[in-house]
């Protein structure tokens, strides 16, 4: 049996912008062994894959129309993740494309994820609701050894925005950067990194630029995928828009943009939505198939 692999770029217009992904949307007859093979394959950062429809939903949240409720699975190549928002705002554009514009749901490994997914200016654009996120301090040491990976020295962090482990689905390091030129400049030492992220159960790494009030620059290391940087990263926005409202560094009530990728010349545009009185994050942008 053929799987058709689809492949689409998310928080871009533009396919040579974005980060690209991997869509199955058909996987019921995929193992874990087969849909890694294909992750690694494609070699996208993570690939999503349909498994079948959604589960029960939990108390509180809204019933998805019929056909539009979908168990979704997240691989990179070198490993299961159990969130990634590219890769949903991708599966849900691949959705839309074929069974309309509309509200999704996504069972995912980190819990339900609802989907909206309108028409603009002749693309389309995904909005994911995270689940509830929490932000915890790192360990002095921790934090140490995460700039010797990196190899930043301290004084290259920006005070204002303290280093943090945040989650909305999956964990980050959030680490700020004092300067636009400390961001651009990324070299790090893969393994090492590495094996910190696996120690401290990261997905990637956040690192960030404060260039407004509710604008950012940001960069994601992400060695435990196995690949050396994502070029837009949902999951961590979404973390990263948790991370801000709990350090009080934007108000509750908050609208984002994160600009990311141009560094790899893969330029993508995430914008992070945050409510006041819903402790969930939201995060949209574009999506389009890869030719």
């Amino acid at each position: 049996m053929t799987t058709e692999v689809l492949r689409y770029t998310a928080f871009s217009e533009d396919p040579a912008g974005g980060n690209p992904a991997g869509v199955v949307l058909d996987a019921s007859g995929l193992d874990e062994t087969a849909m890694l093979a294909i992750a690694a394959r494609l070699g996208y950062s993570e690939t999503a894959f349909l498994t079948g429809p959604a589960g029960p939903v939990p108390p509180g949240e809204a019933a998805p129309d019929p056909g539009r409720g979908f168990t979704v699975r997240y691989f990179s190549p070198k490993a299961e993740v159990p969130f990634c928002g590219h890769a949903t705002v991708a599966a849900a554009v691949a959705l839309a494309e074929r069974i309309g514009p509309g509200e999704l749901l996504f069972d995912t490994r980190a819990g339900t994820v609802p989907v909206s997914v309108t028409a603009a200016d002749g693309g389309l654009r995904a909005t994911l609701t995270s689940v509830v996120p929490h932000v915890e301090d790192i360990a002095g040491a921790d934090l140490a050894e995460a700039l010797a990976a990196l190899d930043w020295p301290a004084g290259d962090l920006d005070p204002q925005l303290p280093p943090r482990i945040a989650y909305a689905g999956a964990r980050h390091l959030v680490l700020g950067a004092a300067t636009r030129a400390r961001l651009a400049d990324l070299a790090y030492d893969f393994p090492r990194l590495e094996a910190l992220m696996r120690r401290l159960d990261l997905v990637t790494v956040q690192l960030v630029h404060r260039a407004g009030p509710a604008l950012f620059h940001v960069r994601d290391p992400f060695p435990v995928g196995g690949v050396v940087e994502d070029p837009a990263t949902g999951a961590a926005a979404a973390a990263f828009g948790a991370y801000a409202r709990e350090l009080s560094l934007v108000p509750e009530q908050a609208v984002l943009t994160l600009h990311q990728g141009d560094d790899m010349g893969r330029p993508g545009v995430l914008t992070v939505e945050l409510r006041a009185g819903d402790p969930r994050v939201r995060v949209a942008g574009a999506g389009v198939r890869i030719p």
